[in-house]
């Protein structure tokens, strides 16, 4: 092997900023940050791997953590600095490794600084690193704490925060601390600070999604910005004054990015709770599903954008946003690029939040819930071009088979469909069409600054929503189950299998204690419930073992200071026929290449194959993905994300497949791109879940000797 490679791609990153009139200020052979290089683009300068020896790449090392399991998850996109790879396993250790080897140099247990076994587990989806002379470290969550340990030895570093961590319930500006946090997405590193944002509980009982910085040297809290304006602050005139004090979310699970030369912060936002009915907080709902510009050294908004106003479909902002470079009308603009649920990607002016192509506020169906007032209008760019579908109307409706077309139907006989912003109905169910997972989600987009491309992976699903009146619930375990566990395991606690399992049946699998456990530490993507009270967890606990008896059926009589939502989402559900085949015609995965010049797109292609399918003629279907991709100057795009458990390589300029390798587990993560030792590496987190056989790999690829 040569180590020319690296030269020869930083002599071509310094060519393309000379020929578009800016100095060189990113280096794209870098992957130390959340999205690779540190604007976020997920875009690697390196040329050793080319689309004419793509095809000969085979393992260079596995490593595995030995900690999979039922159901759990690997999210992570490592980080690679001074040689050394940084990752994290299912129970949320962090570890380093030789880059070059995958030898193991030390690996962290945060129950060694929290205290007690760790016998949970979750997602992470990265770390984040900091030096400052010989003092470097990395910065990681788990659960609601936020540590630092030593980059090097992987010691805590017992002097920042409490013993070497922050909880990172406090410092919200509320009065209460009992909440549900898990920050999964790592923070972004400006200066000395890291500023994070954090996952909350989709229900009434979420805390408020403030997004803070911290002085990574002292662990204090240096600034926050309300998500939820208080009284005085803009914006506050976009919500119901009466409720909006225990109003939570509008908070940042997706990652951020850093424009480090101009000190602004890109925080995309999710949707305030309650999610599908939001009679307690009539008004738009700054600064919910919003992009904000945020001053990365106090905080200060400098502009915002917000594309779903009142949402009540979920329609989070699922990524951290690019940083891109692009040329229009023959003027070249930094601008930033945001991906969404919707299937559309909103692009502004960096510094002045204008939109590089006009965005234009449409009248939309509004609602018919009791109690509800949704938006007159929803806000539609013009341009870039939409990267799938974004209606499902009956020709959509699956027709490979007779009985599969007659199955959909049939589901579909008292449903609203054909309307990208039907509202959720009093009576009737509605298709979601992106699906409540994308369009777009959090593997985030990759783009290429020497074609100003943008390659972005979706899911293209139909899923179902359907409401049911908050009446007198028959007992009060039903209730407190509503409240905390309806959502993802659906009121007749069927779950929505493989993914979400049901809760049917649990008495033969746990005792009262073994589930309170569970409740409070939480397992793979369940988060901890460990926030609710115990005589809460009590009652949820008699509920799903069946131990209610007549005495409990009675009407539960809420605490003067809780709310509860006139009407409660039945669900999360996909369109699926009894076989477990997605409800609209394929593909259901697509790989999407835009003209981030033009707005137009250059290939689309579908992502991802079913086995089964393709033995009976049905090919090129695509299947549903969750991780994203990566460019490279060598002429290779490369993704994993699909639960066909596989990782591809494609020609970035037609979509053509040019190398596919079989993986141990699906590798539900974006890969890593970077070199060592004058060779090219290819990594890729392979943790399955989500409906797929659990894994604890890392998998490296790279050229033969």
């Amino acid at each position: 092997m040569t180590s020319k490679a690296p030269a020869l791609a930083i002599a071509i990153c310094l060519l393309y900023f000379s020929c578009n009139e800016k100095t060189p200020e990113i280096d794209y052979t870098d992957w130390s940050h959340y999205g690779g290089p540190e604007d976020g683009s997920r875009y690697s300068s390196l040329t050793q791997i080319t689309r004419e020896n793509v095809a000969q790449l085979e393992v260079a090392w596995t490593y595995h953590t030995g900690d999979a399991t039922e159901r759990s998850q690997i999210q992570c996109q490592p980080i690679v600095v001074n040689g050394l790879l940084y990752g994290t396993n299912p129970k949320l250790n962090v570890f380093a490794l030789d880059a070059a080897t995958g030898e193991e140099i030390w690996r962290f247990d945060p129950f060694q600084v929290l205290g007690g076994e760790n016998s949970w587990a979750g997602t992470n989806r990265g770390v984040s690193y900091w030096e400052e002379g010989a003092d470097k470290r990395i910065l990681f969550t788990a659960g609601n704490w936020l540590l630092a340990v030593n980059a090097l030895t992987g010691e805590p570093i017992l002097s920042f925060g409490d013993q070497g961590k922050i909880d990172l319930r406090k410092d919200l500006d509320t009065d209460l601390e009992d909440f549900l946090i898990v920050s999964n997405s790592p923070g972004v590193v400006f200066e000395d600070k890291l500023i994070l944002g954090m996952r909350l509980s989709e229900g009434l009982d979420a805390a408020p999604g403030h997004v803070r910085a911290y002085n990574i040297k002292t662990a204090k809290r240096e600034w926050i910005f309300h998500t939820i304006p208080q009284e005085g602050e803009p914006g506050y005139e976009t919500w119901d004054p009466n409720y909006i004090r225990q109003i939570g979310a509008a908070n940042n699970w997706a990652g951020m990015t850093v424009d480090q030369d101009r000190g602004i912060v890109f925080v995309p936002t999710g949707s305030a709770t309650y999610d599908f009915w939001g009679g307690y907080r009539h008004g738009n709902n700054l600064y919910a599903n919003s992009l904000l510009a945020l001053d990365a050294r106090t905080g200060k908004r400098i502009w915002h954008f917000q594309a779903v106003h009142h949402d009540v479909w979920d329609r989070d902002f699922p990524a951290n946003p690019n940083l891109v470079r692009i040329q229009k009308d023959g003027k070249w603009i930094d601008a930033v690029a945001q991906i969404s649920k919707q299937g559309m990607t909103y692009v502004f002016d960096r510094e002045t939040g204008e939109p590089v192509w006009p965005i234009l506020e449409t009248p939309v169906t509004q609602s018919t819930l009791p109690g509800e007032k949704t938006s007159q209008t929803q806000p539609m760019p013009t341009l870039p071009e939409p990267f799938m579908n974004m209606v499902f109307e009956e020709k959509d409706i699956l027709n490979l088979k007779p009985e599969w077309e007659a199955d959909i139907k049939s589901q579909l006989s008292n449903a609203i469909i054909g309307d990208t912003w039907a509202p959720p109905h009093p009576e009737k169910p509605i298709v979601l069409f992106p699906g409540m997972d994308g369009g777009g989600e959090w593997g985030g987009a990759s783009f290429d600054p020497t074609n100003q491309t943008m390659y972005i992976n979706a899911n293209q699903i139909p899923w179902i929503i359907e409401m049911t009146p908050n009446a007198s619930f028959g007992n009060v375990g039903q209730s407190v189950y509503t409240n905390y566990c309806g959502n993802c395991h659906g009121l007749e606690r069927k779950g929505n299998p493989p993914t979400v399992p049901g809760l049917i049946g649990l008495k033969d699998k746990y005792t009262p204690d073994s589930l309170d456990l569970l409740l409070q530490k939480g397992r793979g993507a369940m988060p901890a419930f460990g926030h609710i009270s115990k005589e809460e967890r009590g009652v949820l606990i008699d509920y799903l073992l069946g131990k209610a008896d007549a005495d409990d059926k009675q009407e539960l009589e809420a605490e003067s200071s809780k709310l509860y939502p006139r009407y409660y989402m039945k669900g999360y559900k996909r369109l699926t026929t009894k076989e477990g085949i997605y409800g609209s015609n394929p593909p259901w995965g697509l790989l999407t290449a835009i003209d981030m010049n033009t707005g137009k797109k250059k290939w689309q292609i579908p992502l991802g194959s079913i086995d089964s399918l393709a033995a009976k003629g049905f090919e090129n279907t695509g299947i549903e993905n969750y991780g994203g991709p990566v460019a490279t100057a060598g002429g290779v795009l490369f993704i994993a994300a699909t639960k066909d458990e596989k990782i591809r390589a494609v020609d970035k300029e037609t979509g053509k497949l040019l190398w596919e390798a079989q993986l141990p587990a699906a590798g539900h993560a974006t890969p890593a791109v970077y070199e060592k030792n004058g060779k090219q590496f290819l990594v890729i987190a392979c943790g399955g879940g989500k409906g797929t056989k659990s894994g604890d790999a890392y998998v490296a690829f790279a050229l033969p000797d």
